[in-house]
């Protein structure tokens, strides 16, 4: 298999483009090891759930472009990715990989600021005289 799987994964205003290639189990994204671009704060075993779930660990490599959102968002855009490309490959990783919630990308986004309040919940103080 010298060609690469596309899939697209998302979460919040993350959007991550994936391009999954059988190899020795590099991440890149945006051209940068992903240890150097999430840094030390998120944890390196959620990038590799998928992975882990379907005993596939270091035998694809992976290349991410990623924009939008934060790191956190973008994390966890690059997990969905993953699971999507691994599904693409072999089509048996499907039920695993949803039974641990990794191929429905999560619908939450921010809520909108309303007209009349200075946030999205925030309520200007009442004041009764």
């Amino acid at each position: 298999m010298a060609e690469y799987i596309h899939a697209v994964g998302g979460r919040k205003n993350a959007v991550a483009r994936i391009f999954l290639k059988e190899g020795t189990g590099k991440i890149f994204v945006n051209g940068i090891p992903y240890e150097n671009y999430f840094g030390k704060i998120y944890p390196e075993v959620y990038v590799n759930l998928p992975f882990e779930i379907t005993k596939t660990e270091g035998k694809f490599d992976v290349k991410a472009n990623i924009c939008g959102g934060g790191k956190s968002a973008q994390m966890q855009a690059l997990v969905h990715g993953i699971a999507k490309a691994l599904v693409q490959h072999n089509p048996s990783f499907r039920s695993s990989l949803k039974a641990a919630g990794l191929l429905s990308r999560d619908p939450r986004k921010k809520e909108r600021k309303k007209y009349g309040q200075p946030g999205r919940r925030k309520k200007y103080q009442y004041s009764k005289r």
